[in-house]
């Protein structure tokens, strides 16, 4: 059997301070198990481990490394944001009723608790921080913190939430920017490679196979279907498709679901006290903007900022030119600050940005689209996919039961329209 994958991570400060980078073979040969998993990101590794720890036996394939794309190269929050929450309202509201707002804080904030127990659990070491700002630019973005601390205080969460204004913003980050915002301290921040690896090699204990560098060419379907690679195959009771926006399987049915939009983010040198100076409770922070930025300082005490997103699916030339002018002007402190590391992450977008949960057969199952909201979210996903695949329907019903829009002649119109929209939505923002 082939040993570690001829594949290298792309560069990030992630892959540059990750240290032990485990790696696992490439598929070879005939292999059989109950469940079969596409892709190794957040939430095919969650699957795959979920499904382990209730009893399955679990092959997971990846096409490239264990958490090479946006699961591995995100801006490491895991807050309360949720995706597509008016759609989710407007789709759930005659399935769920009363139970409705309840469904949704649980989708909000169910995630920060499955991550947090993952990570006590099985020991993984993720630079794990707490704390979070969301921030006000305006007085409009301050009365929607404003509704958010009410409805975080009637749930119960008073002791985690604070409503900053301008004077509390400078007290907790050295910026010109802000006129409020709210602090969290249930939100939390941490290197999200370190966090999948760290998943993976959890499941790996609990039996699950991990291989790499094994792209999938097909999916033989039948009562036992059968994931085919280049140089091996795995015959399942079921398969789960968690590939995102990175794979092309099942084009019939999952073609013009989702599509791709690219993030970038950067890295600073070191800053020295300059970090304590910028953030002195070493907040992690996104702004209220529809087009954001967010930032925070990593274990070493870097600036990782990231903003915008070029949602043609084309690559920029420099993330860093393009960040620069953003960092200088959030922190005038770090004029001319040398950047170390600049790195793209590619985002599956959805047009009306719900969480895609279906079957494309008995058992052939599928989850994507979080709309650069995953951290946290697929975690929810992970959880409820693999509740469904074991046999418990209920939660995987009600994301199931959600209308994709799908356009017409996918991979040429979605990213334009994308692009129209955000446009739409960058226009919004100046009367807001």
């Amino acid at each position: 059997m082939a040993t570690a994958p001829l594949i290298d991570r792309p560069h990030t400060y992630y892959s540059a301070s990750l240290g032990d980078d485990t790696a696992w073979p490439v598929l070879q040969g005939d292999h059989s198990a109950d469940v079969v998993v596409i892709g190794g990101g957040f939430t095919g590794v969650n699957t795959a481990l979920e499904l382990a720890e209730r009893g399955l036996s679990v092959v997971l394939v990846e096409a490239n490394r264990i958490g090479w794309g946006q699961s591995g190269r995100n801006g490491g929050q895991v807050t309360g944001s949720l995706s597509g929450e008016g759609e989710l309202r407007k789709q759930w509201q005659r399935r769920l009723g009363a139970e409705l707002d309840d469904f949704l804080w649980w989708l909000r904030w169910h995630g920060q608790d499955v991550i947090a127990a993952r990570i006590a659990r099985y020991g993984i070491a993720c630079d794990l921080k707490h704390g979070h700002i969301h921030a006000a630019m305006k007085p409009a973005h301050m009365a929607e913190l404003e509704e958010t601390f009410a409805q975080a205080c009637q749930r119960g969460m008073g002791d985690d939430v604070v409503l900053l204004d301008a004077a509390g913003m400078r007290d907790h980050l050295e910026s010109p920017l802000y006129c409020g915002g709210l602090l969290n301290s249930r939100n939390m921040h941490l290197h999200p490679l370190k966090l999948c690896l760290g998943e993976a090699k959890a499941a790996a204990q609990l039996g699950v196979h991990l291989f790499e560098g094994s792209p999938v060419v097909d999916i033989v379907h039948g009562p036992r279907p059968r994931v085919v690679t280049a140089q091996g195959s795995i015959s399942a009771a079921q398969v789960m498709i968690a590939g995102d926006v990175y794979h092309k399987l099942e084009r019939k049915r999952l073609g013009g679901l989702i599509f791709p939009a690219v993030g970038g983010i950067v890295a600073t040198e070191p800053l020295g006290d300059a970090a304590r100076a910028i953030n002195p409770h070493d907040l992690a922070v996104y702004d209220c903007r529809f087009v954001l930025d967010y930032y925070r300082l990593t274990a070493d005490g870097r600036l990782l900022f990231g903003g915008g997103a070029n949602y043609s699916g084309r690559e920029s030339r420099s993330f860093a030119d393009e960040l620069r002018p953003a960092i200088e002007a959030t922190f005038p402190r770090l004029k001319g600050v040398k950047i170390e590391h600049a790195w793209s992450c590619a985002m599956g977008i959805v047009i009306n940005r719900a969480p895609q949960l279906g079957k494309l057969a008995s058992n052939v199952w599928y989850a994507q689209g979080y709309s650069g909201h995953g951290v946290a979210t697929s975690h929810v996903v992970a959880e409820v996919m693999a509740e469904a695949i074991a046999g418990t329907l209920e939660r995987f019903d009600i994301f199931a039961a959600l209308k994709p829009l799908r356009v017409p002649l996918g991979d040429w119109l979605g990213n334009p329209l994308l692009m129209l929209g955000m446009r739409w939505y960058l226009l919004l923002e100046k009367f807001r």
